[in-house]
């Protein structure tokens, strides 16, 4: 079901951009799996996955530090952090698709919205705060990368989500205006990713961090991968959905 809460002029859409985790693909066990790792390693008791799970979203190193917080309650000292991060990177690297996969209804409706109403083709790409090594072999492995003339991560530009760098960077690359853009994910990070880019935004509650959509509003939610097919068919999607 869609929730509409300001109108989106779909048929002047001409560059979508995704988040990766918890919009295109449900990485949340490797995530986890690979946090309690790097506890292990670090001599540091496992935390629970739904509590590792709402650390994620704001690149590796944060994630890092949320979790190395949540077990001595301050932040880690840098030689800790550094190799706590050094080490999730490597064990991620080798266990990224242990359990990784594309949400059910993504590649259907990829297939469909690349084309607008009118028949022209829409950009599509990926801006990510995971590492863009491990974000485009997922993207590579799962059959997604065809879809996107690019895959950009959390190490691609200076700063990482919310910070608008990459969006803007991938609006010119496509030569999208920022009223032809939207951004879809699964966290207020997108929302406000996309309100400082100027762009669109659509939230998708199925993801890893719904809740944070309640702080931050996007301009729609959706409940599903399916639920992009009918926004991006229409010409237009207003308020009285």
């Amino acid at each position: 079901m869609l929730r509409v809460f300001r109108p989106i002029p779909v048929e002047s859409l001409r560059l979508l951009v995704f988040d990766l985790d918890g919009t295109l693909i449900d990485s949340a066990q490797d995530l986890c799996n690979s946090v309690n790792a790097m506890l292990e390693h670090c001599r540091l008791p496992p935390l629970e996955d739904r509590q590792i799970a709402g650390y994620i979203g704001d690149g590796v190193l944060m994630l890092v530090k949320r979790a190395l917080a949540a077990e001595n309650g301050l932040d880690a000292d840098e030689k800790l952090l550094n190799e706590a991060y050094e080490f999730f990177l490597s064990y991620y690297r080798e266990h990224k698709l242990d359990f990784t996969y594309a949400y059910a209804g993504v590649i259907d409706a990829l297939k469909v919205i690349g084309s607008a109403p009118d028949g022209q083709r829409r950009s599509m790409a990926v801006l990510t705060n995971k590492p863009v090594r491990p974000a485009r072999a997922i993207c590579e492995a799962l059959g997604l990368a065809p879809y996107f003339m690019s895959i950009y991560g959390g190490n691609s530009f200076a700063t990482k989500k919310p910070d608008p760098q990459g969006m803007l960077a991938i609006m010119a690359e496509a030569g999208a205006r920022p009223g032809e853009t939207v951004l879809i994910g699964d966290s207020q990070v997108d929302v406000l990713t996309a309100r400082n880019a100027g762009a669109w935004s659509i939230g998708c509650t199925f993801g890893l961090a719904p809740l944070t959509l309640e702080e931050m509003q996007p301009d729609i939610l959706a409940d599903s991968p399916k639920d992009w097919t009918e926004i991006f068919s229409n010409e237009k999607i207003d308020a009285s959905r």
